[in-house]
């Protein structure tokens, strides 16, 4: 019962925001709430503002687009902030198309489809209240009905710029139905909506033989022809195109470029001057966003043919490349597959970082920097420390190329790849290895790569394999490490021991002869190699850990196993290296004892408890770690 009290209240709630008055209670209104009569592009730029906007290192981030785009800020704010907030102050940009372009699947429709979906619950809110005049098909301005003349006054006395001209069908019943007397012409609150043609329209090319015009700005309706006389009259006119009925929001026009040119010369005029000519009537007003979406080489074409150069410059081109950063990636998969039947399977923790990174590897250009590898460029993206590089290497990176995130694997072919996966394994469990093995065999199989193109692919799963060998071996390395807990805390207490007496120029007293001895130099340098701390290096390394006892002890904290994320990965490094020999046999044997039972078993349970795996990819986790080190 819990979904009909729901759609009863859906009910309710669209019942409550329904509102309907007169012209002059609509002025009324306007004092009260006057953003009620912004325009098309201020509504789309105040939707995506209204929900909010944060700066995340030096970029806009706009909450408005965080559960469907990943990766994409700085597409999304150039889009934002050069495209909408201008559009909504009445710049000249709103007078062209906005023309996303961008390689397939990387995102173009579905930040279309958020626009349109956006608006539909916007136009729901006080903020976001649209007002028409009742009976009109293409949901007219009321403020339309204020004659020319008078228009300067008003904006004297309400502060609104009043744009376009009473429809032809809007202009006879004013006459007709209400005497001239536009204070009594009914307005009424409307909802945008997709599905009935209310503010949002879509339109797709056909075959252009068979296609009419008529799509986009109505028809003719014969049938009615008799009735009134004349085809010139508006009553004898369907106002049911899809720039009529997108009028006081959005229009989709999906594969612009591929679209006969006479569907495209409506287009000039709209932008321009903010009308359409339809049948035999005035040129019609209409306020709207066009939005169109293509890819690059579509867009070359287009460009190359001297006939389109008057939409050219109509035309502002935002690129929205593919995502560059490999925990991005990871999201736009993990979304993606909850949206699957497939939700159920159990993917083992890093198999979407590793197809993640295979995926941004073909994305990536080679820096011009010798310095810099691909896979240093990807961690730097990813916004991972890299030693010797900070935030103004990665800005210079993303200088050297304007096309980056352009070409490469797209997050479809992953996907498909990942499901093929999950349907051929046995069992109701993958991990990372059998995805990178499904993305190489289906590299043959992909109709768009070439030859070159793969031989370089194959390569990437080779680095990502690689990457992925870290990973497991740093996962089996903690889940042994914890069980030797006690382990890695005296030998953090002793290398401490150890430093301070370093740094402070002591000796340290042997704990049962009680002779003094020098620190242990051999010891502190087996730790600090784990971490890459090199000779010149370690003094400074030595005096920064002795500076952080300091500061917790001022705040009256201990300094443990945690407190320093370097050190404790050093200190499980080393113990790991101990250890080694220890988690070579214990994984790889055939017949392991009981000792050796139990560790495994001990560090399967901790896999499967603390670190996400079940108990299947917990032991193939194991066995693969375990062939690495007996390699």
């Amino acid at each position: 019962m819990d979904i009909l009290k729901r759609i009863e209240k859906y009910r309710e709630d669209e019942h409550r925001l329904k509102w309907e008055g007169t012209f002059v209670d609509y002025l009324a209104l306007l004092k009260e709430t006057p953003w009620v009569a912004q325009s098309a592009h201020s509504r789309v730029y105040n939707m995506i503002k209204d929900n909010g906007i944060e700066d995340v290192n030096g970029t806009k981030h706009y909450k408005f687009f965080d559960q469907q785009l990943f990766g994409l800020e700085e597409a999304l704010e150039r889009l934002v902030e050069e495209y909408f907030h201008p559009a909504a102050k009445r710049l000249d940009v709103r007078k062209r198309i906005l023309l996303l372009m961008g390689p397939v699947s990387g995102g173009k429709s579905t930040l279309v489809t958020m626009l349109k979906r956006g608006l539909e619950k916007y136009s729901q809110t006080d903020r976001g209240a649209v007002y028409a005049i009742k009976g009109c098909p293409m949901h007219e301005d009321p403020l339309h009905l204020i004659p020319l003349h008078l228009r300067d006054d008003f904006y004297e006395e309400y502060g609104i710029r009043i744009e376009g001209n009473l429809s032809p069908l809007n202009l006879m019943r004013l006459e007709e139905e209400y005497g001239g007397r536009l204070e009594d012409v009914i307005v009424e609150r409307i909802f945008f909506s997709e599905d009935k043609r209310t503010g949002i329209g879509t339109f797709s090319p056909s075959d252009p033989k068979s296609q009419d015009i008529a799509d986009l700005t109505g028809s003719i309706d014969f049938s009615t022809i008799a009735e009134y006389g004349s085809e010139s009259d508006p009553r004898a006119y369907r106002f049911d195109g899809e720039l009529n009925k997108a009028n006081r929001g959005m229009m989709e026009f999906q594969e612009m470029l591929k679209c006969d040119e006479k569907f495209l010369w409506h287009l000039l005029s709209l932008t321009q001057e903010g009308n359409f000519k339809a049948g035999r009537f005035a040129l019609i007003s209409a306020d709207e966003l066009v939005v169109a979406h293509t890819n690059e080489t579509e867009y070359r074409s287009f460009i190359s043919n001297k006939k389109n150069e008057a939409l050219h410059s109509r035309i502002i081109v935002m690129p929205i490349p593919y995502n560059l950063k490999v925990t991005e990636e990871e999201r736009i998969y993990d979304k993606m597959i909850r949206e699957s039947d497939v939700s159920d399977v159990h993917i083992a923790p890093h198999t979407l970082k590793v197809a993640a990174m295979f995926t941004i590897l073909t994305r990536l250009k080679d820096a011009k920097r010798a310095d810099i590898d691909l896979v240093k460029k990807m961690r730097l993206y990813d916004g991972k420390s890299v030693e010797g590089y900070n935030t103004i290497d990665v800005e210079e990176l993303k200088k050297e190329y304007t096309d980056e995130g352009m070409s490469g694997i797209d997050p479809r072919y992953v996907i498909n790849r990942i499901s093929s996966t999950i349907i051929r394994k046995e069992t109701p469990s993958i991990n990372a290895l059998d995805v990178l093995r499904s993305l190489k065999e289906g590299l043959d199989q992909h109709p768009s790569i070439s030859n070159e193109d793969r031989e370089k692919y194959m390569n990437y799963i080779s680095v990502a394999r690689k990457e992925y060998d870290d990973i497991a071996k740093k996962e089996v390395q903690k889940a042994f490490v914890y069980s030797y807990e006690e382990s890695a805390k005296t030998l953090m207490d002793n290398y401490l021991d150890n430093v301070e007496a370093y740094c402070n120029k002591n000796k340290l007293r042997d704990p049962l002869t009680g002779e003094e001895m020098n620190p242990d130099e051999k010891l502190m340098r087996s730790i600090e190699e784990q971490i890459g701390i090199s000779e010149n290096a370690k003094k400074a390394f030595r005096e920064e850990i002795l500076i952080r006892i300091s500061a917790f002890a001022r705040k009256g904290k201990r300094f443990d196993y945690n407190s320093h994320e370097r050190l404790r990965e050093a200190i499980q490094k080393k113990l790991f290296a101990d250890l080694k020999d220890v988690v070579k046999i214990t994984t790889s044997s055939k017949t392991p004892d009981e000792t050796q039972l139990k560790k495994v078993n001990e560090v399967v349970a901790r896999l499967v408890d603390e670190h996400g795996y079940n108990s299947t990819s917990a032991n193939e986790l194991l066995r693969y770690v375990g062939s690495l080190l007996n390699r």
